[in-house]
């Protein structure tokens, strides 16, 4: 029995809602936080945390980046719009087949955001050396970035490989069959990503170690390693990060954290931050909200493409890199709002093992210090540009725990 036009209309349409339904329903599990719903943060003056020059300082660094990406991220746009318009002009001189050619037009379009890109990135690098944040030489960041290009191009190599060779036979459905391939490279790349990290080597304090240990059993897992990857060479910022999943799962703590300007407990309570997002699954959250976005995100670059005959064909591959880009650009909002989220329940998490909201407190604080944070930058900076709390909502969520608490 075949539909009518009306009922395959109605059956879309069914079909909508419910994976609708199903993407909304997969979006609040994984939106789940142990920070209370019901919490009020304190209403805290940011000239009562932090003094004038600290703010001032800190405000003139930021504004000056943040203008800076704005820029370039326009100008990123404005290179690949015209490389989607133009781009195709480009295969007439290519003998190399079909995904050779579509190979070719990628790696022409990645050699371009580099080009674009490389002004950007040195300027933003002469003004982190100017405020004593970066002591990476020019030379030395050219060729780190041109490395860089080469493994993003294998890596753009593989995609159209891949989308090129399923658009062959699937036409524009190929990303039923894409999306979920790159949702599990994805995943196979947050596997191996602390096995790629240069220069780590074990932590040697055994007070610390043994406090991890302890914070890691607080949060109901097995011990985690932690690792301290040497930086100081390059930065003088402070970083840390949770990596890897299962068997290689890893704290990394930059050595810069551990020259002496930390004391123990602010260092315990980034270890407990870090161990927070392994206990709470968020690396695994994190490839499941890439799952939600890649689904629709690879609909999206399939029907945008077809009217350069979709990715089965070569002169599409530049307006697939314009769409992907653009994407990536109308998601930011919505991916820093997540990752603030998980950064935030993390603190709480760090805040109920380590009970210790003074240690917290004074983290935050000379995190404006040492990284040149703006402890509250402008509105919109935070929901276009910011992937954490501001310092100062860091501060209050540790005031409303303590009062939580009856610390």
């Amino acid at each position: 029995m075949q539909l009518g036009r009306n009922g395959r209309l109605v059956f879309l349409g069914a079909l909508l809602v419910v994976l609708a339904a199903a993407w909304a329903a997969a979006a609040v599990y994984l939106w789940e936080s142990r920070v209370p719903g019901n919490l009020s943060p304190p209403d805290l003056d940011v000239h009562d945390e932090f003094t004038r020059g600290e703010l001032a300082r800190a405000s003139r660094y930021e504004r000056f980046l943040r203008i800076e990406l704005l820029l370039s991220q326009v100008a990123l746009l404005g290179v690949l719009g015209l490389y989607a318009w133009r781009g195709h002009r480009l295969m007439r001189e290519s003998a190399a087949g079909r995904i050779g050619t579509g190979m070719l037009l990628g790696m022409l379009g990645l050699a371009l955001v580099w080009l674009v890109q490389v002004p950007f990135w040195l300027l933003e690098l002469w003004w982190q050396r100017r405020h004593g944040i970066s002591r990476a030489e020019y030379p030395e960041a050219i060729l780190g970035t041109w490395l860089g290009l080469g493994g993003e191009f294998l890596f753009i190599c593989l995609a159209i490989l891949v989308v090129m060779g399923l658009a062959g036979f699937l036409r524009d459905r190929w990303w039923a069959v894409g999306a979920p391939f790159f949702i599990g490279l994805a995943l196979l790349f947050v596997f191996v990503y602390p096995y790629l990290l240069p220069n780590l080597g074990s932590l040697r304090d055994r007070e610390l170690t043994a406090e991890a240990r302890q914070l890691a059993d607080e949060q109901g897992i097995e011990p985690i390693p932690v690792k301290v990857e040497e930086v100081r060479t390059f930065t003088t910022a402070p970083n840390a990060e949770a990596a890897g999943l299962g068997p290689s799962r890893r704290i990394v703590l930059w050595d810069t954290l551990l020259t002496g300007r930390f004391e123990q407990n602010e260092i315990r309570f980034v270890i407990a931050h870090e161990l927070a997002h392994h206990s709470r699954n968020h690396l695994w959250k994190s490839v499941g909200w890439y799952a939600l976005f890649a689904v629709p995100g690879a609909f999206l670059i399939a029907l945008f493409t077809r009217r350069r005959g979709g990715l089965s064909r070569p002169e599409a591959v530049p307006v697939a890199l314009f769409v992907l880009v653009a994407l990536q650009l109308l998601a930011g909002p919505v991916q820093n709002a997540i990752g603030r989220h998980l950064e935030a329940e993390a603190d709480w998490v760090a805040l109920e093992t380590t009970e210790d909201p003074d240690a917290a407190r004074a983290l935050f604080r000379r995190f404006a210090t040492t990284t040149l944070s703006e402890p509250n930058p402008p509105l919109w900076s935070q929901l276009l540009l910011d992937t954490h709390p501001t310092l100062l909502d860091r501060i209050k969520l540790a005031e409303a725990w303590e009062r939580e608490n009856g610390e």
